[in-house]
């Protein structure tokens, strides 16, 4: 009877690559973060998984868009749009938007007022009442299990699809932290740079993305090799079909320079943290959540590089909308969230 309650609570995990939304302890919607729209009515056409496969195959009367960029609003009206598509779609059982929504939503630790008011007027015209705002690094130590209120130092690195946000916190806030627009889309362009200069092949953002989720390694040598991963591309001078072979090592080399930047950022916060709370990370270990935490070997390289032990949050997709449930669920108890206006 959730659904059908007087005021409905969302934790929503409003990504650039993709929006997860929770319900009652459970992921209700699970898809990207893109919408397709009509050009000439401006009427929607289609949302998530449905406008993905739209994307990169439109006539001139469609057009694909990726409302956010960088983890924060790029289209305001878009950003609308699907966020009152995905609510539509968790109450597609009664065929209505409850009578009140109460929404957490999880927003980058480097996000400027300008960009937080976006984020709010946009859940406010998408139907919310009750708004509440949590940043993503707090949002995925809770989502790793973390005890975020705790006098002892916990270090997350959330790598999103539009930035990468490494933090240290404490006491239930965020001592220190970088955040970088170094995430999965910057390596899914490195990637399609990296076969149009070596393989000479034409490839889409699509296609680079699935050899990404393949193969994506960020050392030239795993324990558990995956295999060699085969796609059919245009070769970019005679215009003909042409078949590459892939390996997984050569994604390590493509992603490395991007990588070098993530490192340097880990580095940086290490240098800033307190002595008792550096301390308490070397006892505790560094936490990967994000979709960037499944590029295979990232723990193995951020560990040889720090010295400190890194783990994988469990589900590390759906880490930070668990973290933003867990927020949502207690929130007279966590001190760190924002919002609550009306």
């Amino acid at each position: 009877m959730g659904l059908f309650s007087l005021t409905q609570e969302l934790a929503i995990d409003l990504g650039t690559a993709n929006t997860l939304i929770m319900h009652n302890g459970k992921v209700v919607v699970d898809e990207p973060s893109i919408v397709a729209v009509n050009i000439k009515t401006g009427s929607l056409m289609a949302i998530g998984h449905k406008a993905r496969l739209m994307d990169g195959k439109t006539n001139p009367n469609i057009r694909t868009i990726r409302p956010l960029k960088d983890g924060v609003i790029a289209d305001f009206e878009a950003t609308e749009l699907m966020l009152r598509g995905f609510i539509k779609k968790v109450n597609a059982a009664r065929g209505m938007f409850a009578p009140s929504l109460k929404m957490m939503i999880c927003i980058p630790s480097g996000s400027t007022n300008v960009e937080i008011r976006a984020v709010r007027d946009s859940a406010q015209h998408a139907g919310g009442r009750e708004i509440y705002l949590v940043f993503e690094p707090m949002a995925a130590a809770l989502g790793a299990g973390l005890d975020v209120e705790a006098p002892e130092g916990n270090l997350i690195i959330d790598i999103g699809g539009g930035t990468s946000e490494i933090a240290c916190i404490s006491l239930g806030g965020i001592v220190c932290s970088e955040s970088i627009n170094v995430a999965g889309d910057v390596f899914t362009a490195d990637i399609q740079n990296y076969i149009r200069q070596q393989h000479g092949v034409k490839i889409g953002e699509r296609t680079a993305e699935e050899i990404k989720c393949a193969i994506g390694a960020a050392v030239p040598e795993l324990d558990n090799e995956p295999d060699d991963y085969i796609f059919t591309g245009s070769n970019m001078l005679t215009s003909q079909p042409q078949t590459v072979t892939l390996t997984y090592s050569e994604i390590a080399y493509a992603l490395d320079k991007s990588l070098v930047k993530l490192d340097n950022a880990l580095m940086k916060v290490l240098e800033e943290m307190p002595p008792e709370l550096y301390s308490d990370v070397v006892k505790n270990g560094v936490y990967l959540a994000g979709g960037g935490a499944l590029i295979k070997g990232l723990d193995k390289r951020l560990t040889k590089k720090s010295g400190l032990p890194v783990h994988i949050a469990e589900d590390p997709l759906r880490a930070i909308a668990r973290g933003t449930g867990i927020a949502l669920k207690n929130i007279g108890n966590f001190s760190f969230l924002m919002g609550g206006d009306k």
